[in-house]
């Protein structure tokens, strides 16, 4: 972060008589100006960013964990592979925006996960992080209250 550019003013001065003092002082604004400008039209945000408190617990690619017969397929059709930055949400999160694909930021974690499955009809305010076949990672991450942050688009 840039000082103040008027706090910036004591430094410009020093040591200079009147005709140069007013130089650099000129030679500073065109130089605090041109930084400031940019010739890049100002992005409109495509997103708005909503955070929320969840419990999160994990879940792995295996047979008795899911309801279907190939554990690797999940309940939207995508199929799950070790290392995908995935997760499961309740039924009454999806009611709240976080529809199959949305971006999800997880509190512990520095990725951008991916809604890419649903949870049973019995779970509420919950995520499961997907953890690929590695059981133990899933239950040695247990069961937590943290924040997330997901994505909404805006509709224009």
């Amino acid at each position: 972060m840039f000082p103040c550019p008027s706090k910036l003013w004591k430094y410009v001065s020093l040591g200079c008589n009147h005709s140069q003092c007013l130089l650099k002082k000129l030679l500073f604004c065109f130089i605090v100006v041109a930084a400031c400008t940019s010739n890049e039209p100002i992005q409109k945000p495509t997103h708005e960013w909503i955070g929320r408190e969840v419990t999160a617990s994990a879940y792995n690619s295996v047979f008795w964990q899911t309801d279907s017969v190939n554990p690797t397929v999940a309940a939207w059709g995508d199929t799950l592979k070790p290392g995908m930055k995935s997760i499961a949400v309740s039924r009454d999160l999806i009611k709240m925006g976080l529809k199959h694909n949305t971006m999800v930021k997880i509190d512990t974690f520095p990725d951008t996960f991916y809604v890419k499955d649903k949870m049973h009809y019995r779970w509420r305010n919950r995520i499961d992080i997907y953890m690929g076949k590695d059981v133990k990672k899933a239950r040695e991450w247990g069961r937590k209250k943290l924040m997330i942050c997901y994505a909404i688009p805006i509709e224009e």
